[in-house]
């Protein structure tokens, strides 16, 4: 167990790939088409993959597609990284996706934070002791409010089992204070809100970072993390620039976009994915998806329409 969490550990200092959930022309899930996205990753050294994420468009799914992603995507990934799958929705709900991504060898539980408008922190303590009690395996607090304030996020913190807190809140000052007081803890502060924030989260204390990005272009997300490890902060901002218009491109339409650009990208690769389901934005609007092409064609990356 001390060898498993120990490799967690380090996965987390890393990079945290979420992957997509591929649709077939039924629209069903389809996993398999997974593969050459876990390949890519796993040759460019991407540490963790997580399934049912946000990028994996969690609350899009019927509960039998989250458990079929969970129950299928382990054995797919083969050791290759370490898996972490995302559980959420109803407690009973997250408590079954515990149970099956335990059964399936998944190294590790990330917990959406419940979306719930009256959710109160105990209630919210509860619920992830219900969760790590189910699925017998390390949790990872998914952080995208923190209104409840940093008394009541250290303690979630500090609960027995959490291995990490995935911080996907812009408030930097805040992170810094949650580092600090639990300096000492074995609690891994990852940056949740991908690579562009990843410098000022490292700075504060937090360590590797999010990625839908790694779908497409893993080897990006890897030079970056590289750079920050080595403290070549210059090196760092110039990869981070590269790839700003793909961010501003998921940015786009509320936030809406987030999922369907690296679906779109995927597609246009030649790896049909499927498209992004309601409320994601899709298809992308016609400008959005000229300068997508474009992107890709300056990072090298072939397409079906360049073909």
């Amino acid at each position: 167990m001390t060898q498993d969490r120990t490799r967690l550990a380090a996965s987390l200092r890393g990079i945290s790939g979420i992957l997509v959930t591929p649709f077939d022309r039924d629209g069903k899930p389809n996993p398999a088409a997974l593969e050459p996205i876990v390949a890519r990753a796993a040759k460019a050294g991407v540490h963790g993959l997580t399934v049912n994420g946000n990028t994996s468009e969690f609350y899009s799914l019927s509960f039998a597609e989250a458990e079929r992603m969970q129950a299928e995507v382990p054995a797919l990934v083969a050791g290759r990284a370490t898996i972490i799958a995302g559980v959420g929705r109803s407690v009973g709900e997250a408590e079954q996706l515990a149970r099956v991504a335990r059964k399936a060898g998944a190294d590790a539980l990330m917990v959406h934070q419940p979306p719930d408008p009256f959710n109160a922190p105990r209630g919210v303590k509860a619920y992830l002791q219900r969760v790590a009690e189910a699925g017998e395996l390390p949790v990872i607090l998914y952080l995208r409010n923190d209104a409840m304030g940093i008394d009541r996020i250290v303690e979630l913190a500090s609960l027995p089992g959490i291995a990490g807190v995935k911080w996907a809140t812009p408030n930097v000052l805040l992170l810094a204070e949650a580092v600090r007081r639990t300096r000492g803890m074995p609690i891994n502060w990852v940056c949740g809100l991908a690579e562009p924030w990843a410098p000022p989260m490292q700075a504060v204390g937090a360590r590797g970072f999010t990625s839908g990005l790694i779908n497409v272009l893993p080897e990006r997300s890897v030079a970056i993390l590289n750079a920050l490890n080595a403290r070549d902060f210059d090196s760092a901002a110039e990869q981070i620039h590269a790839i700003g218009p793909f961010e501003v491109l998921r940015a786009q339409e509320n936030g809406g976009a987030n999922v369907s650009v690296v679906k779109a990208a995927l597609n246009l690769m030649g790896e049909d994915v499927g498209p992004a389901r309601p409320p994601a934005a899709w298809p992308l609007l016609p400008e959005a998806q000229t300068t997508l092409e474009k992107l890709l064609a300056g990072w090298g990356i072939a397409t079906r329409r360049a073909a």
